[in-house]
């Protein structure tokens, strides 16, 4: 039962006992009765707003979520790293995991580091060198990589 249909039976009731409204306590029951049924018709269209406003936020978060798809990818689970501190920057080119054979520390790099053949580490200043060959570490099953 509704707070409206709650109100409608109470003043039913009295109507149904025969208050007199000329008397202080009729006066007082009739009073009580009319601030009952405001508040009540008042809840109802508050449930009614809330209803409708909360219809049109999940419409805007699904709009949103949308945009941000579209506009940042699904970037946030392509990282190589499993370190959730990395900062390295996961863009389309190919990133590397490395671990530094003086502090044991992994840092990411990426083809242009390969391709200058060293780099520093960030961590403890070591001098690291790389050498790639392109033909022992593709990955591809089905390419001419060494045509």
């Amino acid at each position: 039962m509704t707070l409206t249909e709650k109100v409608a039976y109470l003043k039913g009731l009295v109507e149904g006992i025969g208050v007199d409204e000329t008397t202080n306590q009729g006066k007082i029951m009739k009073a009580v009765l009319d601030v009952l049924d405001d508040m009540a018709f008042t809840v109802s269209d508050l449930e009614d707003s809330t209803s409708e406003l909360y219809e049109e936020l999940e419409a805007v978060d699904e709009d949103l979520s949308s945009l941000e798809d579209e506009f940042y990818g699904d970037d946030e689970d392509d990282c190589c790293c499993d370190d959730e501190d990395c900062d390295c920057c996961c863009d389309d080119e190919d990133i590397y995991e490395v671990k530094c054979p003086n502090c044991d520390e992994e840092i990411c790099i990426d083809s242009s580091v390969l391709d200058k053949g060293e780099i520093e580490c960030p961590n403890c200043g070591e001098t690291l060198t790389f050498e790639f060959d392109d033909e022992d570490d593709c990955c591809c099953d089905d390419c001419h990589c060494e045509d």
